[in-house]
């Protein structure tokens, strides 16, 4: 092969690069689209005639590849957490307070930007090079989508430089002008119109087809680091964003870095009144400590960092009239009261439904049919009655009645006493909760069915061939080859993986069932007390709370499930269809006599031998506590590669800390 071909394809890559820069990042193009066009068909060409210099990173892969069957899973090397909310100036300047009293100093200084109205994603490069993008997802695990993001044209798939390792969180969004086009060629064809750019984006982005998704110009922003190796970052957050942009990253043009309270309000203010002329959409502004040193001295809390907020932005409201109120039963069992609407404009949307929320909320605002209300789409985006105009209730209004057993399969409704919410009982048999059940029993922390996910069972249930996860074991190749974008070799797959998981644990089978309240841990404990099934199955309020772990509130909600026949009657059918598990001898709580019981471990960093989840499993069969956070009861913590701030907190608190090689001994006792 002559040289000069594999020359000229580089420079021809280089240059449609720097002219999808330009044009899309920059909205300053440098030559025609003729002109443009004319770069890219040569590429195509020499390309075809090359295939041995294909490559990832060409801008000919932005065009879309072959359908996919499903999405696959991607676990976040570092958790991608959501932000904490401030819908009023008293709660930012709440935050604001705390991280004066935390950190010491008289003023803060703030990195301060729009927040887009997207879906949260993470790049993964590799020497330069885009490897992987997945959505968030539960922050833990997400979804492989890197097949579509590569369509996206704001997201380099190469680097401005060379670096080893560099993951890249952003927001994917359509821009106004795309969503309008969009709309006007869905028209055209007589297809149905989208509500709002956010939800063009979502559904372009999860398109299983990415030569749909190319066809959609959706766009990308970063707006922070997940992880690097082999390269040291700035130390603030406002240099980190610069140094995104060097890559080849867009960032937001309106962020800022301001002083104090007075500083981030008086953004929050200017961003507000340019919200209609930006080309996105925004639905308030992020707050984030600029001192990387001092985010990591204040670190998280739950599911969110400690150093950032959003500050949302009021939302909209509208008169309309409730025209009736209903009752949905949830994925979860909980009975919302719906209120149909006279359909009213607001937020950018048409709204006929809003949520009231439960019972208590519903007698509190007094809302009967026949009312007139103010409707918000909260958040900008569920919508929900603010009050009623009691001006003009008419003499006719009626109020609404919560029922008393489900409307949708008659099963027991109860509440707790911490809830407020009224919850069906019948979660393996009502059908309201028949995708959710079975989602949940499939879960790879429950009965782990690999390849059950939600197109799947989507279709499963619409077609009737399940109702309950007993159903699943009753399951046919041909029944489930027939399904869409199947096939006999990927339902054999299928079959094999829930044939398979008819070998499992008690404490699993327990999770896999859905009662509400019992998480992972607790049905852990519940297996070790009960050993058995039909022990577990007999058990009332008084013996489940000698279980730890198990107060009042859990030992409710296992004897509303099991006191329910339906639910009694799936378990029986489990059992018929051949699950099986290993039994304890005698029952009772065999903690005790475990070689780790009473020891607590942390795990952070990336293990190479296996994965977190795989330790955390092992650990616990040996009768450890494993523990998501450092404290003076941990025991010991297990560093990984790339171990953050959980290590240093362990060594303020002279924990223990051990290696890969070390925790491996102990699986070894």
């Amino acid at each position: 092969m002559n040289s000069s071909v594999l020359d000229r394809i580089n420079f021809l890559r280089a240059e449609i690069e720097r002219h999808n820069q330009h044009y899309y990042v920059l909205d300053a193009p440098l030559i025609s689209d003729v002109e443009y066009d004319q770069l890219f068909r040569e590429l195509q060409h020499l390309e075809a005639q090359h295939p041995e210099l294909q490559s990832p990173d060409s801008p000919t892969q932005r065009i879309g590849a072959s359908p996919l069957k499903s999405f696959a899973e991607v676990v976040h090397r570092t958790p991608m957490l959501s932000l904490q909310n401030a819908l009023s100036e008293d709660e930012a300047r709440a935050f604001d307070t705390r991280m004066v009293q935390a950190l010491g100093e008289a003023e803060i200084e703030y990195a301060v930007e729009p927040k887009f109205d997207g879906l949260a994603i993470s790049l993964t490069y590799e020497q330069g090079v885009f490897k992987q993008g997945a959505t968030r997802g539960d922050g833990s695990f997400g979804e492989d989508v890197t097949q579509n993001l590569r369509t996206v044209r704001t997201i380099p798939l190469r680097l401005h430089r060379n670096i080893p390792f560099i993951e890249v969180r952003g927001e994917v969004l359509m821009m106004k002008r795309d969503f309008a086009e969009l709309n006007r060629q869905q028209g055209e064809s007589g297809e149905k119109l989208f509500v709002n750019p956010r939800n063009a984006a979502a559904g372009s982005l999860r398109q299983l087809d990415s030569r749909i998704t190319a066809q959609r110009h959706l766009s990308f922003f970063a707006y922070g680091v997940g992880a690097v190796t082999g390269e040291t970052l700035p130390t603030t957050h406002a240099a980190q964003m610069t140094f995104l942009h060097e890559l080849g990253f867009p960032v937001p043009l309106e962020r800022r870095v301001v002083k104090g309270i007075q500083g981030f309000l008086a953004y929050y203010h200017a961003i507000g009144a340019q919200r209609p002329s930006l080309p996105y959409d925004i639905d308030g502004v992020v707050y984030k400590v600029n001192a990387i040193a001092q985010q990591e001295h204040l670190g998280f809390v739950s599911r969110a960092p400690r150093f950032a907020i959003a500050h949302k932005f009021p939302a909209e409201e509208a008169l309309t009239t409730v025209l009736d109120i209903e009752i949905q039963v949830g994925r979860t069992g909980a009975l919302t009261p719906v209120a149909r609407l006279a359909p009213v404009f607001v937020g950018g949307v048409t709204v006929t439904n809003a949520t009231l929320h439960n019972e208590d909320e519903l007698r509190r605002k007094d809302i009967r049919i026949g009312d007139t209300v103010s409707v918000r789409r909260a958040g900008d985006v569920i919508p929900e009655v603010v009050r009623v105009l009691l001006e003009k209730r008419p003499p006719d209004a009626r109020e609404f009645v919560m029922p008393q057993q489900c409307p949708v399969c008659g099963g027991q409704v109860s509440k707790q006493a911490d809830e407020a919410i009224l919850r069906c009982s019948s979660g393996l048999y009502c059908p309201a909760q028949r995708s959710g059940a079975l989602l949940h029993f499939a879960s790879r922390r429950a009965l782990n069915i690999e390849g059950l996910g939600d197109k799947i069972v989507e279709q499963l249930v619409e077609s009737e061939m399940v109702h309950t996860p007993a159903d699943l074991y009753n399951l046919s190749l041909k029944k489930l080859a027939a399904l869409e974008r199947m096939g006999e070799k990927s339902a054999s797959n299928l079959l094999g993986a829930i044939e398979r998981s008819k070998s499992t644990t008690l404490a699993r089978l327990i999770y896999a069932l859905g009662i509400r309240n019992v998480g992972e841990a607790t049905a852990k404990e519940l297996a070790r007390h009960y050993a058995t099934l039909d022990n577990f199955m007999q058990a009332d309020s008084e013996s489940l709370q000698a279980v730890s772990d198990v107060g009042p509130i859990v030992a409710q909600s296992i004897v509303s499930f099991l006191s329910e026949p339906h639910n009694r009657e799936v378990i029986a059918q489990l059992r018929n269809a051949g699950l099986s598990w290993n039994k304890t001898e005698q029952a009772g709580d065999i903690s005790h006599t475990l070689p780790l019981a009473g020891k607590t471990f942390v795990l952070t960093g990336t293990l190479s031998g296996m994965s977190r989840e795989e330790a955390k499993e092992k650990l616990e069969a040996l009768g450890a506590h494993v523990s998501g956070s450092v404290s003076q009861k941990t025991d010991y913590l297990v560093a990984g590669d790339e171990a953050g701030s959980k290590l240093t907190k362990a060594r303020a608190l002279n924990v223990q800390v051990l290696d890969e090689q070390q925790l491996l001994q102990f699986f070894h006792i």
